[in-house]
């Protein structure tokens, strides 16, 4: 049954005065998933005006009030993580299983954040003066625009409103308009968790609509995860009027394998991290750089590992990976492959697994790509380099370790990396020669924890981390604004004050 899209402005669930506004399965496109109408750019204006009223009650809470309604929110979420992790999986394609997963995760930030109510307030310094003591205390911001993308979408809205919420913020929030609805049921649960009227607020609008959320004065910051380009862009709109951006940006995730590491286990953890969510994360194993003394082997068993591993309806038991998320997606990505490694190419690379559409039975038309595996030349070659966001792993073979180290901090991106190996030296190695935010160990390159900094390095990443105890730790914004603390959305703002 199609599920009505409405707004949430106020307090008050109302409908969109815009355009239509659909979302249809990505593994069956003749099922719509929700509909209902696009918010305008008035609508916005009055989410932003009720954002602005309420920040002052909701800021003067004590912290255990709002504690109370991120647990409570958080209850709901795992009441329901059933249904609408399967929503999820059907909305934007990833398997039942991870669905269920990313809703139960969102239940863990907001619980994580929420032990904010019991954690220390502010900091006590000693004074040069005699009879003085200096107190740093934390205030909130104020209102903050949130902006996320459609490959996770309640589990990145999570881990950006939990911290902004239980530091007094409040919220406008314009989700991907292609995964609506688990947006509409994170803000249900909160509703219904007793979230005051206004201090989060739900707009399903295009960008176009939307630029009162980079450009009012009221707007104290903004939180966005998506690509680079568009992550840059924002910030430029945002730094020509003074508001703090802190951005999550793209990635090209590289894994290296040595001559030691355990080849079946690194098989499996770099195929888990190149192909779980369709390889539509910004953390996802996109490369890989394998001495050449075992690269024969590790080839072999990433291909019998990968014949086991099924791609099809993301709803039933046993399947690995669903659909991308829109056809348009799916297909530059071929267009790419074919171009890039397809008959005829003679950029030299190959394609070793995959690089076509499937036949899914019971999912005719819908916006699949096999799994595909690619041998790179070189780490100037466009595959290496560039992000697909798509179930596309690039493979190079190197001469040792000190070549795979220099391949994988090849490019612009540094978000997260994985090195495979049984030598404690190499993994010293990997920390200082690496430039990323995350460096994994004998793990996939995807994963965060929720009591953890997320963030990348370069064109990875704009502004402080994300989630943990870095919600709350002071960063320097090089934007030209006054802010000088508080992170993810800009929570809190320092302060001092002086006792004599």
């Amino acid at each position: 049954m199609t599920v009505l899209l409405t707004h949430y402005i106020g307090g008050q669930w109302v409908p969109g005065e815009g355009d239509a506004l659909s979302s249809t399965s990505p593994a069956r496109p003749d099922v719509v998933v929700a509909a209902g109408r696009f918010a305008t750019s008035a609508q916005v204006d009055q989410a932003i005006d009720a954002a602005a009223e309420a920040a002052t009650g909701w800021g003067a809470l004590p912290y255990a009030e709002r504690a109370a309604v991120l647990n409570r929110a958080a209850a709901i979420l795992r009441d329901n993580s059933e249904a609408w992790g399967r929503e999820l999986a059907e909305e934007e394609g990833k398997t039942a299983p991870e669905g269920i997963g990313e809703v139960l995760r969102a239940a863990a930030i907001f619980e994580f954040q929420a032990t904010e109510a019991v954690r220390e307030a502010g900091e006590i310094y000693h004074s040069p003066r005699p009879g003085e003591r200096i107190e740093v205390v934390r205030k909130p911001v104020g209102v903050v625009s949130m902006i996320t993308p459609f490959n996770f979408p309640i589990a990145i809205p999570a881990w950006k409103a939990a911290p902004a919420l239980i530091h007094g913020n409040t919220i406008v929030w314009k989700p991907a308009h292609s995964v609506p609805l688990l947006a509409v049921r994170m803000t249900q649960a909160l509703d219904q968790a007793g979230l005051p009227a206004g201090v989060l607020n739900l707009v399903i609008a295009p960008s176009s609509e939307a630029g009162a959320m980079q450009s009012d004065p009221r707007v104290r910051a903004l939180t966005f995860t998506g690509s680079t380009r568009v992550g840059r862009m924002i910030a430029s709109q945002c730094a020509s009027v003074g508001i703090p951006v802190q951005a999550e940006l793209g990635g090209k995730n590289p894994a290296v394998v040595l001559a030691d590491a355990d080849l079946p286990y690194a098989a499996t953890q770099v195929l888990n991290g190149a192909f779980n969510s369709t390889g539509q994360k910004c953390t996802a194993t996109s490369r890989v750089a394998v001495v050449r003394e075992v690269a024969d082997a590790f080839l072999a068993e990433l291909q019998t590992q990968l014949r086991g591993r099924v791609t099809g309806d993301p709803l039933a038991e046993g399947v690995a990976m669903g659909p991308m998320i829109d056809a348009r997606s799916r297909d530059e990505v071929l267009a790419t492959l074919t171009q890039q490694a397809g008959p005829g190419a003679d950029s030299g690379a190959r394609i070793l697994v995959g690089g076509a559409i499937p036949d899914i039975e019971g999912c005719e038309g819908g916006y699949f790509l096999e799994p595909t595996i690619v041998e790179v030349p070189d780490r100037e070659h466009y595959l290496w380099n560039e992000e697909l966001f798509a179930p596309v792993l690039s493979v190079l073979i190197v001469e040792d370790a000190d070549e795979a180290f220099a391949a994988a901090e090849f490019g612009e991106y540094g978000l997260s990396a994985a090195v495979f190996t049984d030598s404690l030296s190499a993994s010293f190695d990997a920390v200082d020669r690496l430039d990323v935010g995350i460096l994994h160990v004998n793990s996939e390159t995807a994963g965060a924890d929720p009591h953890v900094p997320f963030g990348g390095a370069g064109a990875s990443g704009y502004g402080p981390k994300e989630q943990g105890r870095a919600a709350v730790s002071s960063s320097p914004t090089p934007l030209p604004s006054t802010w000088e603390g508080g992170l993810d959305e800009r929570q809190r703002e320092p302060r001092s004050r002086r006792y004599s």
